[in-house]
């Protein structure tokens, strides 16, 4: 039998420091794209690279946090819960990122930012969070509208920058915009409904069925656009500018909605459990991003805002310029 020399100390696949960053970053764009091809494009490396590192993360944590089913993969509740944690962490290292590469006690001024009402409860908060604990001396003003009126002001010069959903952005031409974010449209529907017996759901599958529409940054009339021929019209319960009215009127099996996942939470304020599966189909997606005055060059603040906002999109989807 022969000892193993002291200076190679046994190895242990199985410790804290088995985890790593990239496995962070792909598990965040499986879970965002909901597909292992599809995160494999996005972060420009095989779908096996993808597949194992999902793999070794769920051995290490002792849980899995996707189910797989013919058309990609849906997170579990282990998954979800990690998903936030996973943000977290990628957030704290963007932090540190930036904090070592600039010297934020130099940088002050003011950073004008409009925002949607949907992009404000479920983006905003933590980004600007971010911002502000790094970059102390930047006074931030924030007005919430609507995006057609918000693209009016960024126009005219009376914000720098927006953050909205900037794949119904209307002036290109005026306006120079980057994704952050792409966020897939989902059912949602109560617990023990009869479809949820299917990982996926056709259109034809609830069409008839009543609905729940939010229609706060424009999502009720692009929802009525998703099918090729515009005839998803579903009996409308309740049309509502709440996220919260639309999780509560699910949990209570009042009505199913159609939505994108970035506003998706298991649980209405009531406590009764929401369900969400995907939908059949090369849906388009609902695009979060950034939006400015083009031709007008960003200040050191837009600058500093507009790194620390692809910092923090990192993992949670792919960002584009155009």
């Amino acid at each position: 039998m022969t000892d193993r020399p002291a200076s190679s100390p046994p190895s242990d696949s199985h410790g804290p420091e088995a985890l790593t960053l990239r496995q962070f970053r792909y598990f965040l764009q499986v879970a965002e794209t909901g597909s292992v091809s599809r995160a494999a494009g996005e972060v420009g490396i095989s779908q096996s690279a993808i597949t194992a590192a999902i793999q070794a993360l769920e051995e290490e944590l002792g849980s899995k946090l996707f189910l797989r089913h013919q058309k990609g993969m849906r997170l579990t509740s282990e998954g979800h819960r990690m998903l936030r944690h996973a943000r977290f962490i990628l957030g704290a290292v963007a932090d540190a990122r930036a904090a070592v590469r600039e010297r934020p006690e130099e940088i002050e001024g003011t950073l004008n930012i409009g925002v949607t009402r949907l992009v404000a409860g479920y983006y905003l908060a933590d980004v600007l969070s971010r911002f502000q604990h790094i970059f102390r001396k930047v006074r931030i003003r924030v007005v919430e509208d609507e995006r057609s009126y918000l693209e009016h002001l960024l126009v005219g010069g009376e914000l720098d920058i927006g953050l909205m959903i900037v794949s119904n952005l209307a002036d290109r031409q005026a306006l120079q915009s980057e994704i952050l974010q792409r966020s897939t449209w989902r059912v949602w529907l109560p617990a023990q409904h009869p479809l949820l017996a299917r990982s996926v759901l056709e259109f034809d599958e609830f069409r008839e069925r009543p609905f729940v529409m939010l229609a706060t940054d424009e999502l009720a009339d692009t929802a009525a656009r998703l099918t090729s021929e515009g005839t998803f019209r579903p009996p409308i319960v309740m049309k509502t500018n709440s996220v919260e009215a639309v999780r509560s009127f699910v949990g209570n099996g009042l009505g199913l909605a159609l939505l994108p996942d970035l506003a998706y939470r298991p649980w209405s304020l009531e406590g009764d459990r929401v369900e969400a599966r995907h939908v059949a189909g090369a849906l388009p997606t609902v695009d979060i991003g950034l939006a400015w005055r083009r031709g007008a060059p960003p200040n050191p603040v837009m600058e500093q805002f507009i790194e620390l906002c692809r910092d923090y999109s990192q993992g949670r989807g792919e960002r584009l310029a155009y």
